[in-house]
């Protein structure tokens, strides 16, 4: 997933902004710097809203005078499945009982550290009864 991203030239140096993602803010010497800085920025914020249990706001669409910046689409899978147990509010409990396995699986599908096979993402966006699909553009 793409977020737009501002990078403003101030005193030498690249301020990294993301009008969706106000926690992600970085900088970085040269733009290049600033680029790889804002998709670590941007990645770490995530983990923000997975700590306090909030809902990731979707990217909204690039202006004038932005970049996108990529999200892993692993992260970006596990962010659907965050949004929609809190929008069902359903809890990591109550995924595990769904998918019928122990809540320490499912405590790591939804952690972002922790690697999980794409197939286990999407078995958990079934259950709370949505139809994963991948594409490409």
């Amino acid at each position: 997933m793409l977020y737009p991203a501002k990078f403003d030239l101030q005193d030498g140096c690249y301020v990294v902004s993301f009008r969706d993602i106000p926690e992600a803010l970085t900088q970085g010497y040269s733009i290049e710097e600033a680029r790889e800085m804002a998709a670590d920025a941007l990645l770490t914020a995530m983990d923000f809203y997975f700590d306090d249990n909030r809902p990731v706001p979707q990217p909204s669409a690039l202006e004038q005078g932005e970049e996108l910046v990529s999200l892993p689409i692993s992260v970006w899978a596990k962010v659907l499945l965050l949004n929609l147990m809190l929008e069902k509010k359903i809890t990591q409990s109550e995924l595990a009982r769904l998918l019928k396995k122990p809540k320490q699986e499912v405590t790591r599908i939804v952690d972002l550290n922790h690697a999980t096979k794409i197939d286990t993402i999407a078995d958990a966006l079934k259950a709370l009864g949505k139809q994963p699909q991948f594409s490409i553009v």
